[in-house]
């Protein structure tokens, strides 16, 4: 054999080689990075699509056994999905999700890596989850829209104590909790036929009824079809009154104190608001059902961004019936889509991928987040 056939054979070999053990590169059009960077570019970003929860496998870590498994056998992942998933709360990357379809709560305890219901038997059984909020503590209050009761659960899932009473509502909508858990707000949305449009005030611990914040109408401290309604830090209410598009602020007692917000399609109006959430600096998003999004305002009410699109193929920060929105003490954005069955979830840009409540334990040892496991189980294939 020549120097120069030798030579040939060697270079095919490497480029065989590197062929068959080079794991081919994912590579992202431009357009689908823009569009997972809010605001895109040129604006200054300020949240990234991080992940997305659709059901129990989305949290709950293979063993190293299971990956190579169906490495081998081309099984794939059970677990609980979601069914239709309605309003979310969360505190600590514990993730709450109340679910009418299946009528229970699902709880996706990222940096647990647990997943566990509740709910499903009595005392404190659900039959339709509506409203959903949690304390400082992490405790879980949950407004039943059949039951027309209250159900207080701790941080775990186990029943606590029931607020209110069935005669207190003609149509439950959104629940709201105070940080130490002493007021407890739910929203009563009336209907079309219907003179209890307003929100209900609760002692948190005793479930006695305290009072009771506006009436039917369309002026400043009236509601048409509220709802939902978020405590901000220093304790002021905000309620999403849809039937006047807009939402109200009042101050922990109940006074009336500003609104924002007008029917229309442009930023910083509404079409179909549904549910809202406050962060710890005091801004309100407001989920809205028409325009697939949610809108970000601060405590003034001026429009800051928008995140998300109404689409049919779904995807990403894409969206066809939106509802329940919170966002816990790191920054993350929780954003509940019902048509697809899934609740995705955005980063602040200023808080990196390993930071934040999200993806480490109770020991603080780094989780691993879905992109990475699946460059894991890709790796036990070959």
């Amino acid at each position: 054999m020549t120097k120069r056939n030798l030579i040939i054979i060697l270079a095919a070999t490497l480029v065989f080689i590197g062929c068959t053990t080079a794991p081919p590169q994912r590579i992202i059009p431009k357009s689908v990075q823009d569009e997972l960077i809010f605001p895109p570019p040129p604006e200054e970003p300020r949240f990234i699509y991080e992940r997305s929860l659709h059901g129990s496998t989305d949290v709950v870590q293979d063993e190293e056994n299971d990956v190579l498994r169906r490495a081998l056998t081309g099984e794939k992942k059970r677990g609980e999905g979601l069914g239709k998933p309605y309003s979310v709360a969360v505190h600590h990357g514990r993730v709450f999700v109340g679910d009418t379809g299946r009528r229970n709560v699902m709880v996706f305890d990222i940096p647990g890596q647990k997943f566990f219901t509740v709910g499903d038997e009595d005392p404190g059984q659900l039959s339709r989850p509506l409203g959903m909020d949690v304390d400082k503590d992490g405790n879980l209050f949950v407004l039943d829209g059949l039951a027309k009761l209250i159900f207080a659960y701790n941080r775990d899932g186990k029943y606590l104590r029931t607020i209110g009473n069935a005669t207190d509502f003609s149509r439950p909508a959104g629940l709201a909790v105070n940080s130490d858990g002493s007021r407890v707000y739910a929203v009563d949305i009336g209907g079309t036929t219907s003179e209890t449009h307003k929100v209900l005030v609760y002692d948190g611990h005793s479930g006695e009824k305290l009072s009771e914040i506006g009436k039917r109408g369309t002026k400043e401290g009236e509601f048409n079809l509220p709802r939902d309604v978020s405590v901000a830090p220093d304790g002021s209410l905000y309620v999403v009154d849809g039937g006047n598009f807009r939402v109200q602020k009042f101050t922990p007692e109940g006074k009336f104190v500003s609104t924002f917000g007008s029917i229309g399609r442009q930023g910083g109006q509404f079409s179909r608001p549904k549910e809202s959430a406050v962060d710890s600096n005091g801004n309100i998003y407001v989920a809205d059902a028409a325009f697939g999004n949610f809108q970000i305002f601060n405590s003034e009410g001026q429009l800051l961004l928008a995140i998300g699109s109404r689409s049919e193929r779904g995807g990403p920060a894409k969206f066809m019936l939106p509802s329940g929105i919170a966002v816990d003490g790191d920054g993350r954005i929780y954003f509940v889509d019902q048509f697809f069955q899934k609740v995705d979830v955005f980063r602040p840009v200023t808080l990196g991928p390993t930071e934040g409540y999200t993806n480490k334990d109770t020991k603080g040892k780094y989780i691993p987040n879905p992109e990475e496991l699946a460059k894991k189980e890709e790796s036990a294939k070959k």
